[in-house]
């Protein structure tokens, strides 16, 4: 793999292809789970694993898997890895994998996953399909982590809540004063309905002004030239 192929699919998968913000895929997790930045964090980083893992796999056994049944096979690779998951989080890390609750399994289901074993694993190397699983769960991971961390502190005043279920001795910060009453809607989904909106607005907006700035670059005599 080159470097100009790393960092395509790195900027495709962080940025350019963002899962949750240009494909609006996996809403379930996205607005359930960001209550906390802790949660939305811990979530993508078990879909990390598991998409990496199962890129990985998918792309060194695409060969071998009868196209009729890729499907079902695919989906029983991703199972066998969220599974794993699944008793890791109950096992260590039992106070969160109560919170998360179904959704680490129902990562089994999630269309990001999917959609990138079928549309990149099935039909690239091993290393390239790795990669590009592990940015694509970079995208969900920073969109997750901000989403969450905007939820809690308008709704709650703090961020890191519950970040002792994961490092224990560790606590919340308390951003916003102790008598801040909170915003219930930012804890509730049309809460983060709205939330989601407004991020994919200032990506568009971010992604406008580069495209803005690059049209000014361009000399008139190449624009005249082209006309």
């Amino acid at each position: 793999m080159t470097r100009e192929e790393f960092r395509q699919i790195a900027a495709n998968g962080a940025w350019k292809q963002n899962t949750s913000l240009i494909q609006i895929l996996g809403l379930c997790p996205l607005l359930a789970v960001t209550t906390n930045l802790v949660n939305g964090v811990m979530l993508s980083l078990a879909t990390i694993i598991v998409m990496a893992i199962a890129g990985l796999a998918v792309a060194s056994l695409r060969n071998l898997i009868p196209h009729e049944i890729r499907i079902p096979v695919f989906i029983l690779i991703v199972a066998a890895l969220v599974t794993t998951i699944d008793l890791l989080f109950n096992a260590n890390l039992h106070e969160l994998y109560l919170v998360l609750g179904i959704f680490i399994p129902l990562i089994v289901t999630n269309c990001i996953v999917l959609a990138r074993v079928e549309a990149f694993a099935n039909k690239n190397p091993p290393l390239q399909s790795m990669f590009d699983g592990i940015f694509m769960g970079v995208g969900m991971l920073w969109t997750l982590a901000l989403l969450g961390g905007l939820r809690e502190l308008i709704g709650n005043g703090t961020l890191f809540s519950g970040i002792d279920m994961v490092f224990p001795g560790l606590h919340a910060l308390q951003l916003l004063p102790k008598d801040y009453p909170g915003l219930l809607l930012a804890v509730l989904p049309p809460g983060a309905f709205i939330l989601l909106g407004c991020l994919i607005a200032w990506k568009n907006w971010i992604e406008a002004r580069a495209a803005s700035r690059e049209s000014r670059r361009i000399p008139d005599s190449v624009i005249a030239a082209g006309h």
